[in-house]
């Protein structure tokens, strides 16, 4: 074997062990307190159709186009959508939710690649505020491993987290419209 094929060869399999060897999971966490009482920021993030008032990705693409199943609000709730690839393609499901105290959902991608995760919302009254604690969990594919390699998955999202909060911050502390 010659030694520029001997070299790439070990190369390959120095990648294949790096890469191997990042996290299995991930998560990603954010938080923001409202001057609001949990029930009313409850009711902003419970009901996916409000989602477009203070979602960090309604604003990438004006004409994304989102459709709803299943109950308004609360556990089944379903929203689809399809944008641009900003905003890409995929399908979340209420699967958990306790009034005024948290949301879980089931989060799935299907383009720009498909995968699957979990985002929770945890709510806490405290004084006349209420602390926000959004996260995102999932598993790493072997793609995924690779991606984080040159991308902080906690950064991209963190930020789209922070806009998402500032968002729901503004609204949530705004009256509700009938």
């Amino acid at each position: 074997m010659s030694p520029i094929l001997l070299a790439l060869l070990v190369i390959a399999i120095l990648f294949v062990v790096i890469i191997a060897g990042r996290p299995d999971e991930f998560r990603v966490t954010r938080s923001a307190t409202i001057l609001a009482t949990s029930e009313v920021v409850f009711a902003r993030v419970n009901e996916l159709r409000k989602w477009e008032d203070w979602s960090p990705w309604a604003m990438l693409d004006p004409n994304s186009k989102s459709t709803f199943e299943g109950p308004s609000s609360g556990i089944g709730s379903v929203m689809s959508w399809a944008g641009n690839k900003k905003v890409g393609e995929g399908r979340m499901t209420v699967i958990e939710s306790r009034p005024s105290d948290l949301i879980r959902i089931k989060l799935e991608f299907l383009k720009p690649f498909k995968s699957t995760s979990t985002s929770e919302f945890v709510f806490k009254f405290v004084g006349n505020q209420t602390e926000v604690i959004w996260s995102m969990s999932g598993r790493n594919s072997f793609f995924s491993k690779i991606f984080c390699l040159f991308m902080n998955m906690d950064k991209m999202i963190g930020k789209d987290f922070e806009k998402g909060l500032a968002n729901l911050k503004r609204v949530g502390e705004a009256p509700l419209s009938k």
